[in-house]
């Protein structure tokens, strides 16, 4: 897998600051970014994020080119609606030597892969076979899953957080957790204080909406919250004991 974050909205963390202050200023359009320091786009972000109204994130999007990911993948990311997609047609490239992903579980036993490898094989056998008979746009009904894909994907930043909440979660699969787990790094580079609280729900809020399906892994984030709480009172309470 390959990602690369190929462009952004310049600034993205100082625009969305303007916006953000926007809605909670009378200033007009020619004053919104006057007197606004590094210190001040910071605490406008932080205000935003932590009151919950995100629409301000909305003006800054991302735009990354992703190579080495499944079509089982590219099906997965579709469903993230609010996003545009630019993905490798096969119906006008030419897939007989195509490219596939083999699941980390597949690749740890040797009998599996051998299966799994012997099927592609099959697969590519069979699409050279079909482009020879009937057009390419219907050889490509025989191709797999498996078969690798390039796209370009642009989401703005509030589509992000929505993506990163759901595919980081450890119950999503794992080539997409994976392909979140890579986009959060590149954005994080360009913008990371936009991008410095995002997470699975268990982490972000403390609580799992997975239900039965959960994996269980709210409890020990819990466990190290309320840790945490009980710490910062301990260190509040000496604190007071110590000014009497």
């Amino acid at each position: 897998m390959n990602v690369m974050l190929v462009s952004y909205t310049p600034d993205p963390e100082r625009l969305v600051a303007i916006a953000a202050r926007q809605c909670y200023s009378p200033l007009g359009a020619a004053e919104l970014a006057e007197g606004l320091s590094d210190e001040k786009v910071g605490d406008l972000i932080r205000t935003i994020i932590e009151a919950g109204h995100l629409s301000p994130t909305e003006h800054a999007s991302f735009t990354f080119a992703i190579e080495g990911v499944s079509r089982a993948l590219s099906h997965q990311l579709v469903r993230h609606r609010i996003a545009s997609y630019s993905q490798q047609s096969q119906r006008y490239v030419n897939e007989q030597g195509f490219d596939y992903v083999v699941p980390p579980s597949v690749a740890a036993n040797e009998q599996a892969r051998r299966l799994f490898e012997e099927q592609m094989e099959r697969a590519r056998d069979a699409y050279r076979a079909l482009v020879e008979l009937v057009p390419r746009e219907d050889a490509r009904f025989v191709l797999p899953n498996a078969c690798g894909t390039r796209l370009v994907v642009t989401m703005n930043c509030r589509s992000l957080y929505n993506f990163f909440e759901r595919r980081l979660c450890e119950r999503a699969q794992w080539e997409i957790r994976d392909l979140a787990r890579a986009m959060l790094e590149r954005v994080r580079e360009v913008a990371p204080r936009l991008f410095s609280w995002v997470g699975p729900p268990c982490e972000v809020r403390g609580w799992c909406p997975e239900g039965k399906m959960s994996c269980g892994r709210v409890e020990s984030v819990s466990r190290r919250l309320i840790a945490a709480t009980d710490v910062a009172k301990d260190n509040g309470e000496a604190g007071e004991d110590e000014g009497r």
